[in-house]
């Protein structure tokens, strides 16, 4: 199934339903807070980037790495960027202890347009863009109008009308973002977001600073 603009702009049931061919089944807003610890089979095939590339914040030789599965609706996601990660950033990633990499789980049309306008920014707008749309998060993701919203949180990132409305229609794009959630799906059992790989290991759920201090200070 191919998804237009209007499935990722419109906010009905209808449009969630149809969206379901490129889901997973199971919690796709994200709403879990369990802590499942596990081996990826293949860390080799874990650490391969997807058709986009990757999206790293921090050094790359970081001794320990963190691949975090997202969605920009993911309540638990954005409690996670706006409470967890300006701690982990400050102690871990400008220090060279660890380094993020952050992929697209989209749960719905709006989490997957938003990852297409991040993917659309400038490099250097991404992350930034990132934290603006989870700090912004319970004003776009209800919003009757979520394609005035997102624009108007876009162009902070320096998107005009012309941009915003072509990265939105841009259907490789999209495909590509699905094609990250799925392989996760199909190759790495997520299921769920956040979903953190450490080092290899797989944790789901929103961790605290302390929960996730202790994991990586043991990797260190």
């Amino acid at each position: 199934m191919k998804i237009d603009r209007r499935h990722l702009l419109m906010g009905s049931a209808t449009t969630l339903a149809g969206f379901a061919a490129y889901s997973f089944s199971g919690s796709l807003l994200g709403e879990t807070s369990i802590v499942t610890p596990a081996r990826a089979e293949d860390l080799s095939t874990l650490m391969e980037p997807g058709p986009l590339g990757e999206k790293v914040l921090g050094d790359e030789n970081a001794p320990v790495t963190i691949i975090e599965y997202a969605s920009m609706t993911c309540g638990h996601c954005g409690s996670f960027h706006n409470n967890t990660m300006p701690t982990l950033k400050e102690k871990y990633i400008d220090t060279g202890k660890a380094k993020l990499l952050f992929r697209e789980f989209p749960g719905d049309p709006r989490a997957a347009a938003a990852f297409m306008l991040a993917r659309c920014a400038p490099e250097d707008r991404y992350f930034p863009l990132i934290d603006l749309l989870f700090k912004q998060q319970a004003v776009w993701v209800q919003s009757t109008n979520v394609v005035d919203d997102l624009f108007k949180i876009s162009k902070l990132a320096g998107f005009t009308q012309e941009a915003f409305d072509a990265c939105l229609k841009n259907q490789e794009l999209l495909d590509n973002v699905i094609a990250v959630k799925n392989k996760a799906v199909e190759d790495f059992g997520v299921g769920a977001t956040p979903t953190f790989f450490i080092n290899g290991t797989k944790y789901e759920g929103n961790l605290p600073v302390k929960e996730m201090s202790e994991i990586i200070d043991a990797l260190l």
